[in-house]
């Protein structure tokens, strides 16, 4: 089996990072009843600087809302439509089990990749986007997400990825979240493991058949707690050699259901391996409690970055946060 690792990550006061804008969400051209879409972003789970715009992923509803970071406007890219041919998946309409739950994406080029979470059958697709066309294709992935789970220090008792990176140009980081339930001797694990992005496009171009990339390096993560709330991944992103995440500290019973969240950390592993994170403070200074979701910095200044508040309520309209940093 390759190499695994483990890290501790520690609470670190030099670093520091704070919420200094929210922006809801809506489609500046309204809903479209006809395609299933609501007038507002309804979920956020990843972001990537896609074509000019931030590309915002969501794991409930097939589309993907592109947004200009200056002018605020945003658009839809349609995703074809699920079971019973609807876009949108929830508990209110009984249909949450045929969600997509796209929950991490990198980006390389002009090609935009969305991973599915992993944590059921139907969540092991990828979507993946080109420009200039825009054209979105749905890759069956099965195959390696059977792979991922036969990696039990990555997986542990229940796969749900969450979160990707693409490093160094060809190193594709993928983050398990470990919300899960125990499973036997099985405990749900936050861990990371190491793709050749060199092998993940052949697999990608080939719609998911073929030679399947290998698995390389896998590291264990002990995040801390939050109010005795252990912190679990929720996406990350590269900022130079380094790999900022975000955490949240979520009760959630298991890797489907939600739970409440007693706050968000956001945090650095270096080339060293050395884990360091900061807890998330809101715009008024006080500890910010809301589930954050996706990662991307600014492409102007190094200590901006973007992130996405999930409300887990299909009325509500998704935030896209900004964040001042410190000591990253």
């Amino acid at each position: 089996m390759p190499t695994s690792r483990y890290v501790s990550a520690r609470e670190d006061t030099a670093l520091r990072a704070r919420v200094i804008e929210t922006r809801a969400l809506h489609y500046t051209s309204g809903s479209s009843p006809s395609e299933d879409r609501p007038a507002h972003v309804r979920a956020g789970s990843a972001l990537g600087w896609f074509g000019g715009r931030i590309a915002v992923i969501q794991d409930d509803a097939n589309f993907v809302a592109l947004v200009e970071a200056e002018s605020g406007r945003v658009d839809a890219l349609t995703l074809s439509a699920g079971e019973g041919g609807v876009r949108c998946f929830d508990d209110v309409r009984g249909n949450k089990k045929h969600k997509l739950d796209l929950e991490a994406c990198i980006v390389h080029g002009s090609r935009l990749i969305a991973f599915g979470s992993g944590s059921t059958g139907q969540r092991e697709r990828l979507v993946v986007v080109d420009l200039p066309e825009l054209r979105a294709e749905l890759i069956d992935a099965g195959s390696l997400y059977a792979a991922l789970r036969t990696r039990s220090d990555f997986a542990g008792s229940e796969l749900n990825i969450e979160g990707a990176a693409l490093l160094d140009d060809d190193r594709v980081v993928l983050l398990q979240r470990g919300n899960g339930s125990a499973r036997g001797e099985l405990l749900p694990v936050d861990a990371t493991v190491e793709i050749a992005l060199s092998e993940l496009l052949p697999y990608v171009e080939r719609g998911g058949t073929g030679a399947l990339p290998a698995l390389g390096t896998v590291t264990q993560f002990d995040l801390g707690a939050i109010d005795g709330v252990r912190l679990t991944f929720t996406d990350a992103a590269a900022h130079g050699n380094d790999l900022v995440f975000l955490a949240a500290a979520e009760a959630s019973p298991d890797a489907i259901r939600d739970g409440p969240v007693a706050g968000v950390a956001l945090g650095v592993v270096d080339a060293a391996g050395t884990a360091r994170w900061t807890r998330l403070r809101g715009e008024d200074g006080s500890w910010f409690a809301a589930k954050a979701e996706g990662l991307l910095f600014d492409r102007v200044r190094a200590d901006r970055a973007f992130a996405v508040v999930d409300a887990d309520d299909p009325q509500r309209a998704t935030e896209l946060i900004v964040l001042e940093l410190e000591g990253f």
